[in-house]
């Protein structure tokens, strides 16, 4: 009881943890700017797309589930600073893998409706245009 009381006390002082993780890290804010623009690509939010974003948050940034809300706020009020042109910028001079890693993420929100959208399709193959990902290497097993 009092280390949680002592938690958010701290939290008030220090912000989410989550939130500071995204904040602190250009190119994971830009990497989920890009996946929630994918879930808003062809004009509304799914329960399933959430669930998917969601779990790619807490899996692949070890974002942890109590800050995911806060994180999306935070992307919500300082995202619109970022045009998805410039979070992909950010990704050209990574490793092939971590490129791979954005397109598979996006590939993954965009199937998770079951319904691919022509707006998904676009978005999906711009990014992979963009990102100089073949789109054999997101439909491909990891060796």
């Amino acid at each position: 009881m009092a280390f949680a009381l002592l938690d958010q006390i701290r939290q008030i002082f220090d912000g989410d943890p989550g939130v500071r993780k995204v904040a602190d890290d250009p190119v994971l804010s830009a990497e989920l700017l890009m996946l929630f623009r994918m879930i808003l690509a062809d004009g509304s939010v799914s329960e399933s797309e959430m669930v998917v974003f969601r779990r790619i948050c807490k899996d692949a940034f070890g974002i942890a589930e109590s800050s995911i809300d806060s994180v999306i706020e935070y992307l919500n009020e300082f995202g619109y600073e970022t045009n998805g042109s410039q979070a992909i910028a950010l990704f050209r001079d990574l490793d092939v893998e971590r490129r791979r890693q954005l397109a598979k993420h996006m590939a993954e929100i965009a199937k998770a409706d079951s319904q691919l959208a022509e707006s998904e399709m676009r978005l999906l193959r711009r990014t992979l245009d963009l990102l100089d990902i073949s789109p054999v290497d997101v439909v491909k097993p990891q060796e």
